[in-house]
């Protein structure tokens, strides 16, 4: 009897063992840590939806380091962007920590080197993108929030990349004023939220002044384009 009593409770614990086991098995899967997610994509901007009377001033590369450009910058207190290569800062940096001390611009970010991002992989995009918030960020001591892709082309993986490197939107243009050797762009009738490109190239002096006298007659102001990109 004894025997009979402890084979009994035997059957009896492997019972009750049973559908806890099966429970297991369907609930383990659902209770095991969530997978990261994939980082949202960020928005695409070549236009602030605004009424507000403003316009965005954003200046690429930083090559040439025109002191009347930075002058203009500071007497108008123009909060520029400034689309920035860590290469063009390297030797002459600044230029630029005078344009951030002084005056109201934002080191915004354009990747290392300037390269067509969607000829690219996601470990070159990341590299470009994250490696120039880096180097932003170590010379300046302010990471930028900003991408612009070179040339203004980007993919997925691109606008997914940005987020990754901590960027809250891809930015393009409205317009692009840059004069490019003989060839001057014609002059837009500015609205309220408009983007404007220029580039820190021979005529960046003359380009600025120009797009600020544009500005001006359409009555609009330019505005810290970084304040007005949602997060």
């Amino acid at each position: 009897m004894p025997r009979l009593r402890l084979r009994h409770a035997v059957r009896a614990a492997l019972a009750a063992l049973v559908p806890l086991a099966l429970l297991g098995a369907v609930t383990g899967p659902a209770q095991a840590a969530p997978e990261a997610a994939w980082p949202e994509p960020v928005p695409v901007v070549s236009h602030i939806e605004t009424t507000d009377p403003v316009v965005f001033i954003t200046i690429d590369d930083g090559w040439n380091h025109d002191p009347a450009a930075a002058q203009l910058l500071l007497d108008r207190r123009v909060p520029a962007s400034l689309f920035l290569l860590p290469g063009a800062y390297s030797y002459d940096s600044g230029y630029f920590h005078n344009l951030l001390n002084q005056g109201r611009s934002r080191v915004e970010n354009h990747t290392v080197d300037h390269p067509d991002l969607t000829t690219l992989d996601a470990a070159g995009q990341k590299a470009e993108v994250c490696g120039a918030r880096d180097r932003h960020l170590a010379q300046f001591g302010d990471g930028p929030r900003l991408l612009r892709p070179p040339y203004g082309t980007h993919d997925g993986t691109t606008r997914t990349t940005a987020r990754q490197c901590g960027a809250k939107a891809l930015v393009t243009w409205t317009y692009d004023l840059t004069t490019w050797g003989q060839w001057t762009p014609p002059a837009p009738r500015l609205k309220a939220g408009d983007i404007i490109l220029l580039h820190f190239n021979e005529t960046v002096a003359q380009d600025l002044k120009r797009a600020l006298d544009l500005a001006d007659a359409a009555g609009l102001k330019p505005a810290p384009l970084r304040e007005y990109v949602p997060e």
